[in-house]
């Protein structure tokens, strides 16, 4: 799975040199946004959209969410694309979409899901196929009080889950 650092916008990824396995191998670590308390929590950063960058136009477009740090003390979360007029997501907030009330039994470590977005990125409900705002980021939402929880969350054109699964028996002449 391809990530852009330019598209995450909920954690991090930080790479490391030579780390076991020998020399010149790479491996990446994922560390999530905490995501704690009773109130909503907006993502660390927003993407602008003013800023020429591919963010998959011709393709479908999903928001990925992975749960880095397992949730405990709340009851759903609800995981939100929204944009605003500013780039701390302040002014007229609009919900693009969301994965409403997703239960604390599902949000554990390694946990992952995705949001497919409207290929023209404009809000619920409008009768427009215009770019509405500057600022897109992620919102997440509670019921309840989180005690712990993180969560990694970027923009691409693919999503990986992990689960399939091929037999054997291919080979190399």
């Amino acid at each position: 799975m391809f990530v852009d650092n330019n598209l995450i916008l909920a954690g991090s990824i930080a790479q490391i040199q030579g780390a076991p396995g020998g020399p010149g191998q790479v491996t990446s670590t994922i560390t999530g946004q905490t995501v704690t308390g009773a109130t909503a929590v907006l993502s660390t950063s927003s993407l602008d959209l003013s800023q020429k960058r591919d963010i998959g136009e011709g393709s479908d477009l999903y928001a990925r969410f992975q749960v880095t740090v397992a949730f405990t003390g709340l009851t759903y979360l609800d995981i939100q694309v929204v944009s605003a007029d500013d780039a701390a997501l302040s002014t007229n907030l609009t919900v693009h979409n969301s994965l409403q009330a997703i239960p604390v039994a599902n949000l554990t470590a390694g946990a992952s899901f995705a949001l497919q977005l409207s290929p023209y990125i404009s809000p619920q409900g409008a009768n427009t196929t215009s770019l509405s705002q500057r600022y897109w980021g992620f919102r997440f939402v509670p019921t309840g009080t989180g005690t712990a929880g993180a969560v990694f969350a970027d923009f691409g054109v693919e999503i990986q889950d992990g689960r399939d699964f091929y037999p054997s028996g291919f080979g190399i002449i």
